[in-house]
Parts: structure tokens; sequence; C-alpha cells
């Protein structure tokens, strides 16, 4: 019973956890309804807009993991400094969070812009309908790059609103931006209110249309609230040189784990893409529209796990951090089972309602990668726990270790062979691969039994 108890810990503490994380979990909701509307508009044009809307998104999410470790790296050091109430330092981690990721997504414009068949080639592999997805997704890419500049400085404020438990500013804003962008599918994809038929392009315009307003209206709020991390244009190059190495040595341990997840996961995508036509890629894209809206919860458990513990280790409380650690732990299985279950239902009316416009065989797709993902869910909470907690004290290799041996050694290599070599549909290859991460548990336990994250950063 004492074990037990140690390991739930008190119901005031899981108050404190919810009012973190429920505002930033509502967020991602909101964004996740909007982006499951913006398929359903989308999957009206059929299983090639679709299959190319959702590729091109790839790409996009590929910028997003970059620039989301950016920020990761850099919101370790503004959650201590905060628990320190050390706000130079706060705008020290800051600043590295906004030019970094400005650099990045220029570059990554200029690859979007360049190149943009051959990104979209290379996902779609000996598919049937390579050709038409690469075509419709192009078009898609050039306008969407364009939005990547608003977005890193999006992710980089909103993200630091986060670290410092104001998650509602982010809430808001955000929430906001994704409503104009429906609103404005609504308008530009079908023609309404007057306006033209633009169909995949009218897509395009309307997410550069609220990424722009969602950048404006975070740099407004950020300065007009006098936010204790944000730094004005001088302020920025200000940033202690020692800080950057410091910071940029840890983020290049998340940079290593974040690409070795996402680059298996985008070879993944590739090798069951090749499984068929435009009903394959449209209903696995579809599948993972609407898995974004469970993996809400990790989200929440990320930036719980970054203020309770980070803050914890920050104001040198070190045993409260342990035992915050193993709490979050296992209250992030109960969440994953409580979505979970309930989960299973909900798809069931879900898929036909939203997708009806979709192929059979693309619902059949689409329904089976939901159930999978559905199943992995408490696994995948406890797994994202572990590692938010690692980073949270400033261990970034446990990450590193973990994503990059197991994804380089048994899941990448097990894709290309389950591909080339098996007649496995996608959703039976993708349950197959991802009982790998029961491996990265068992690697990642043993780290953190090691205690490297148990360090106050604040204390030079």
């Amino acid at each position: 019973m004492l074990w037990l108890r140690r390991r739930i810990g008190p119901w005031s503490f899981y108050k404190q956890a919810l009012a973190i994380a429920l505002p930033v979990m509502l967020q991602q909701l909101i964004m996740s309804m909007v982006s499951l509307i913006d398929n359903f508009m989308v999957a009206g044009l059929g299983d090639v807009s679709m299959a190319a809307v959702n590729i091109t998104n790839h790409i996009v999410f590929i910028f997003i993991v970059i620039v989301n470790t950016i920020c990761m790296a850099g919101g370790i050091y503004i959650a201590q400094f905060n628990g320190a109430n050390d706000p130079d330092g706060m705008k020290d981690a800051y600043s590295f969070k906004i030019l970094f990721a400005l650099s990045v997504s220029i570059c990554c414009f200029t690859v979007c812009r360049a190149v943009p068949h051959v990104l979209l080639g290379a996902l779609t592999i000996d598919n049937a309908a390579r050709s038409e997805i690469a075509v419709v997704g192009s078009t898609y890419l050039r306008i969407v790059s364009w939005a990547f500049i608003p977005m890193a400085v999006s992710l980089s404020i909103g993200s630091s609103f986060r670290e410092i438990a104001k998650p509602k500013i982010p809430l808001i804003i955000s929430a906001s931006a994704t409503v104009i962008n429906t609103f404005a599918n609504w308008v530009l994809i079908y023609g309404n209110l007057g306006a033209p038929r633009l169909e995949v392009v009218g897509a395009g315009i309307s997410t550069l249309i609220a990424r722009i307003l969602e950048a404006s209206a975070f740099l407004v709020v950020a300065a007009c609230l006098k936010a204790p991390f944000f730094a004005d244009i001088k302020r920025l190059f200000q940033i202690k040189k020692k800080l950057i190495m410091e910071i940029f040595g840890k983020s290049a341990m998340i940079f290593a784990s974040e690409l070795s997840w996402i680059g298996s996961e985008t070879l993944m995508i590739a090798m069951y893409n090749r499984r068929g036509g435009a009903e394959v890629v449209a209903g696995m894209a579809a599948g993972w529209t609407i898995a974004n809206i469970f993996f809400l919860l990790f989200g929440g458990l990320w930036i719980a796990s970054s203020i309770l513990v980070g803050g914890a280790l920050g104001a040198g409380k070190l045993d409260e951090a342990r035992d915050r650690a193993v709490w979050l732990k296992w209250g992030g299985v109960a969440a994953g089972l409580a979505l979970a279950i309930p989960g299973v239902f909900l798809i069931s009316g879900l898929i036909p309602l939203v997708f009806q416009n979709l192929s059979a065989e693309a619902r059949a797709n689409c329904f089976g990668l939901v159930c999978v993902i559905l199943a992995y869910l408490p696994l995948w909470s406890y797994l994202n726990v572990q590692f938010a907690v690692s980073r949270a004290g400033g261990d970034t290799a446990l990450g590193m270790y973990v994503d990059v041996s197991v994804n380089v050694i048994l899941f990448s290599p097990g894709a290309v062979i389950l591909s080339l070599f098996t007649t496995l549909a996608p959703v039976p290859m993708f349950a197959l691969l991802k009982l790998t991460d029961i491996i990265k548990v068992i690697i990642a336990r043993h780290l953190l039994r090691k205690e490297k994250w148990v360090k106050n950063l604040t204390v030079t």
C-alpha cells in the first residue's frame, strides 16, 4: 500500500498539474478539431487532394518538430530561471529560441520553395497516384512555406508563456487563429460569400493568413504585458555567449533525439505509402488527423512536467522534484487509459461522418490506424513523461540515447524489411513496428534511475 501511495501521490498535486495541463490540452484540442474540420473540407475534393495536403503537412510537421526542439532546449532554462526568479536569464533563453527558430524557418522556406516535387516524391515512392499527389501538393507547399517565419515567432513566444505557467494566453491566441483559419478555408476552398473557388490553393492561403495574424497577436500581447522573458530586438542580441553554447549543447542532443524520431516516422510513412494508391495516403493521413485529438494529452504532460519538475529543481527542491516525477509518470498512464477507452467508441461514429467523401478503403485504413494508436496511448504517455522529466533537469542525453538507439537499430530497418519483404497492410505494419516503444520505456527507466536529471541549472 505504501508503494502504491508513493507512486500515486496526493490529489492536491494532480489538481495543480491539471490547472497547468488543461489549458494546453484545450488549446491543442481546439487546434485538432479545426484541423479535423479543415480535413473534412479538403476531403470533399477527393482522395488525391486529401493525400496531397496531408503529405505536405507532414513536411510542415517536420519543420515544427525542429523549431519545437529549439523551443524545448530554451524552455528548460526559462522554466528553471522562472523558478529562480531570474528575468535576465529568461530573456537570454527566449533570445536563443527566437533567433535560432527564425534561422531554421528561413532555411526550410528556401528548400520547400526550391524543390517541393523532390520532397513530396520521397514520401510517395511507388504509390500509384504519386505524380498526381506531387503536382497538387507542390502548389500547396509553395504557399504554406511562407508561413514558416510567423510560425517560428508564435511557437517561440507561445511556448515561453506556457513555461512561466501562463498557458491561457497562447490558448486564446492560437484558438482565435485556428477559428480564422477554418472560416477562411470555408470561404476560399469552395468559393463561398462570393470568393473564387480556389480548392487546395485556398487552403494554403487560409493557413498563411491565420499564421501571420497569430504571430502578430503574440508579439503585441508579449510586449504590452511586459512578459518577463520577452526581449526587444536590441536585447535579443545581448544574449550571453556562454549560455548560447550551453543551451545549444543540450539542444544538439534533443535535436538528435527528435531528428531520429521524425526521420524514422517519415521513413515508415514512405514505406507504407507504397501499398496501393491515394486511398492509402489519404486514409492513413486522415487517421493521424483524428489521432491528434488524443495526442493533446502529450502536450499537457510535457508542460506540466517542465513546470512542476523544472520549477522544483530551479528552486533547489530536489527531493520534491523526484516525487513529482514519479507521480507524473503514473498519472500519465491513468490519463492515457481514460482517453483511450471511450476513444474507440468516439471514432466509430466520427470517421464515417467527417470523412464520408473519402473512399471506403481510405476510411478503413483511417479507423484501423486510430484503433492501434489508442491501444498504445497509455504506453506513450508514460514514455513522454520519462523524456519530459529528464529534459526538465537538463538531461537531454537520455532522449538521444533512447530514440537514436532504438530507431536506428530496430525501428527503421524494421520498416524497410516489412515493406520490401512482406505483404503486410499499412495498419498491421504500423502496429508491429511500434512494439519497439516498449524497449524505449525500459531503456529510459534504467537511465532515469541514474538521476542525471536531478540538477539545478540556475546554479553555476
